[in-house]
């Protein structure tokens, strides 16, 4: 399926403990930023349509549909790609699925960008990308914070990092703002037309844990150290 960018294209993140919509049409970028918590499920219908209502636009108007495919919060990715879904066949609309560290790594424009983003049980998501030519050095991964080794042939002192692991108190060993990205930077990298777009059949979500929750022996392993 091809998008046509030319018509108004709807962007959701969920991946996160805010609830970030992003709507673009006519050149103009219409956004809505909340921190949600545990309530995006509630939330997510009636912002949608108070967005499109100030644009005054319909879901029938829209083109396209921007989804964060992950990795993130697990209950969030459902959520959101579940909604672009919903909205999408009906009307036989593509669905453009970008990674969430994707995102991340290009709000800064550099040769090396660490993308870090807290996947929490003690862990953070990351890869390494080249945001100037467009290319990412790394596979998705998930892991300890202190275990991400530079891609081979890199200079330490030349890596810039973004993502709110940046933020926790076992950061990655590398500078770093803790900036993250709204739905309109998912839009910014869905209109480059370098991810594929398809129906809503197809949509999927991109993952790189498959666990989700410590068990309570395991957490209480983990905070003696063990």
């Amino acid at each position: 399926m091809q998008p046509d960018f030319s018509r108004p294209i709807l962007a959701i993140d969920t991946s996160t403990g805010y609830l970030s919509l992003a709507l673009r049409s006519d050149g103009q970028t219409l956004l809505q930023h909340t921190e949600a918590g545990n309530k995006q499920s509630d939330l997510i219908l009636p912002h949608i349509g108070g967005l499109l209502a100030e644009a005054g636009l319909t879901a029938a108007d829209v083109g396209a549909v921007v989804y964060a495919q992950g990795p993130g919060t697990f209950t969030g990715l459902r959520i959101g790609i579940g909604v672009a879904q919903g909205l999408a066949a009906p009307f036989d609309l593509p669905l453009i699925g970008v990674p969430c560290l994707d995102a991340v790594a290009y709000q800064i424009e550099a040769a090396c960008v660490l993308a870090a983003a807290d996947a929490r049980m003690g862990e953070v998501f990351y890869a390494w990308f080249d945001t100037v030519n467009h290319r990412r050095l790394s596979d998705y991964q998930v892991g300890s914070a202190a275990a991400i080794t530079l891609p081979p042939d890199t200079d330490a002192a030349a890596v810039r990092g973004a993502g709110n692991a940046f933020s926790l108190a076992d950061a990655p060993p590398f500078s770093g703002i803790a900036d993250m990205p709204t739905a309109a930077a998912y839009l910014d990298l869905a209109q480059t037309g370098r991810y594929a777009a398809t129906d809503a059949a197809q949509a999927g979500l991109l993952y790189v844990r498959n666990k989700i929750a410590l068990t309570a022996q395991e957490q209480a392993a983990r905070k003696a150290g063990m």
